[in-house]
């Protein structure tokens, strides 16, 4: 287990991995290469529907520096730099798309024993701003995501969570978009030698006063090979599995269904990871 906090986004991580991480609808392959001088390249396409969406990634690291640059089917061209403790817990990062001019953004992330600071600034004129916080340990966080816009002097984002850990199970209570939403989830690791967990998570929108609810399990059939399943109170279930047939390469099947509405096709998902 960390020692740390951690930053605002794993608050609730592990139940969201479990519940909807790796679950697609659509057709993906993606394959990585490895240049003589270590430069990773990753190729990547998606078939949603008719649509066909291609890109193409370049990584290169020097020391504790990454520079990612990322081409896709629109023209975009996304870089985005990592600079990997430039001191103690620091991490800072660059980031800017083009043709994009408003994409710029500069952003640092500080980890400590009892904390975990992520802020970021848009490379604009009127720039908005980002701040996350988590105060507590790794039995024990809270913490509150902020975004404001100086062009508009309003709040577009306020979120807070608040999480519990322990050393099968892990809690967490998120209020989201502006307190309309409030999200509580669950993740219990069952039998962990066999990578068995279950996982739930209630959400409810005050706004509509709508509610779901979602539950999830997970079972290693083998050392390589993962099972999951899923469904939630509109009907809809879902289930892949996904097995690693060479050191970092995967292949994943998965498929949902509408129990309320049978006599619909089911949809069904591939995704193939290469990896050297």
């Amino acid at each position: 287990m960390a020692k740390g906090p951690g930053l605002y986004t794993e608050i609730g991580k592990k139940a969201r991995d479990l519940l909807y991480k790796d679950y697609q609808s659509d057709h993906k392959f993606t394959v990585t290469t490895y240049s003589p001088t270590g430069v990773a390249i990753t190729c990547s396409g998606t078939k949603k529907g008719e649509l066909l969406l291609a890109d193409v990634t370049t990584q290169l690291k020097n020391k504790n520096i990454t520079t990612d640059v990322k081409v896709d089917t629109d023209s975009n061209l996304l870089t985005t730099v990592t600079i990997d403790q430039p001191a103690p817990g620091l991490k800072a990062i660059l980031s800017f798309k083009l043709p994009d001019q408003r994409s710029g953004k500069v952003e640092l992330q500080y980890l400590h024993d009892y904390a975990g600071i992520s802020t970021s600034v848009g490379l604009t004129a009127n720039p908005v701003v980002n701040f996350s916080g988590v105060l507590g340990t790794n039995l024990l966080a809270l913490g509150t995501d902020v975004s404001f816009d100086t062009k508009t002097g309003n709040f577009t984002k306020c979120n807070a969570g608040l999480s519990f850990s322990n050393a099968d199970l892990i809690a967490s209570l998120n209020l989201n978009e502006k307190g309309d939403v409030v999200s509580a989830s669950y993740y219990h690791s069952v039998y962990p030698e066999q990578n068995t967990a279950l996982g739930a998570e209630v959400t409810h929108r005050f706004a509509n006063s709508e509610n779901t609810i979602t539950l999830g399990a997970q079972h290693a059939l083998d050392p390589l090979t993962t099972v999951k399943g899923r469904v939630n109170n509109f009907g809809k279930a879902n289930a892949l599995i996904q097995h690693e047939w060479r050191p970092k390469s995967f292949f994943t099947l998965s498929g949902e269904v509408d129990t309320r509405a049978i006599e619909k096709s089911a949809k069904i998902g591939l995704a193939l990871a290469l990896k050297p």
